[in-house]
Parts: C-alpha cells; structure tokens; sequence
C-alpha cells in the first residue's frame, strides 16, 4: 500500500459527518480550537470529554480509531515539547497536563476535519471567505506535493532497507538521516523545477 494511500483514503467515505457542509464544518472546528485554547487551567479536565466526543464522532464517521489515533500520536512529540515547556517555567505539573490535554484535543478536531473534507473543498471555503489568492494557492501545491514527497521517501527508505544489512540501532538512525538529507536535496530541487516549469507557462 502506497504512502498516497495510506493518508488519503479516509476523506471520500460517505457519512452523515462526511456529507455535512465543508463551511459548516470548518468553521466549527476553527471555534471548537478557539474555545479550547481559551478554557482556564482549573478547568482543563472537562477537554477530555470534548476529545472523547470527538473520537465518538470518528467512530460514527466511519473513520478507524486506530488510524486517528495514530495520526494524534504523529503530532504528540510537538505537543509534549510545547507543553514540557511550562515545566522549565516553574508553572507545575497541572499547566503542563492542561496544556497537553488541551493542544492534543485541538489536534484531533483538525484530524478530525481532514478525515471528513476533502482538502479542495477546505480550499473553496478559503477562497469564498476572501482568504487571500496566493495562500490558498500555496495551501492547495503544498497539500498536492506533500503526497509526492512522501511517496518518493518511502521509496528511497525501501531501496536503503534493500541494500542495508546492518540490524545496529546505530546503523539504522544512520540510514534514516541520510535518506531525510537526500530527501530534502531532491524536494528543493524538484521545488525549482517546478517554479521554472509553472513561470514559463505563465504562472506569476
């Protein structure tokens, strides 16, 4: 199963959440995110049943909780690193827990969102909101080349995997960076590639 796949193939189901207004949905989640952000400290513990609720809507959606949860996770090293932070601060443990609950619900509305929109339809409402040409138009490349980028990473980690015979942790974390180095040689220069085939055809 190609990588292509494996992160698009949730978004076309039909369901009652799925065939819900894009407008309506976004806009939604941009207020459920709002008011998450702005719920005090003390009141934090009543996010887990927002982030319930939202697994529940998942699950109606048809969407596997292994994979949301799976996607959640993808994000949780950023979460705990923005939350670690009021650890540092001398803030306590209750901040840091509120913070990591609070980021990781908001996660998973947007997770949420991208499971149930197709993106082009996030990038109508965008433009019928007057959302300005150039982000949506650079929003809608960097979803269509995030999937190309990704399918060619694994690629290139299949044919190290192919020719590397070490089974040492260090072996292995060895190969990965130099497939990450080699990965983003080949985004920048297919990304100038681009640019020059999109000016000669107009593009401004």
């Amino acid at each position: 199963m190609s990588g292509i796949h494996r992160l698009r193939s949730y978004e076309y189901l039909d369901s009652a959440v799925h065939r819900a207004p894009a407008p309506a949905k976004l806009l939604t989640a941009l207020l459920l995110v709002l008011s998450i952000a702005l719920v005090p400290v003390g009141d934090a513990g009543w996010v887990a049943v927002v982030l319930l609720g939202l697994a529940g809507i998942a699950r109606a959606a048809r969407v596997p909780l292994s994979t949301f949860v799976a996607r959640i996770a993808i994000a949780e090293p950023f979460v705990l690193g923005i939350a670690v932070l009021s650890l540092f601060q001398g803030k306590g443990i209750a901040v840091f827990l509120a913070v990591a609950l609070k980021s990781t619900t908001c996660v998973a509305a947007v997770q949420l969102l991208a499971h149930t929109t197709p993106f082009q339809d996030v990038l109508d409402v965008l433009s019928g909101a007057r959302v300005p040409a150039v982000l949506v138009h650079t929003l809608g490349l960097l979803h269509r080349y995030l999937f190309v980028l990704v399918e060619e990473t694994h690629r290139m980690r299949r044919a190290r995997a192919a020719r590397t015979w070490q089974s040492r942790r260090w072996r292995t974390w060895n190969a990965l960076s130099s497939v990450v180095g080699v990965s983003f040689l080949r985004s920048a220069a297919r990304a100038e590639r681009i640019y020059a085939a999109m000016r000669a055809r107009g593009w401004s």
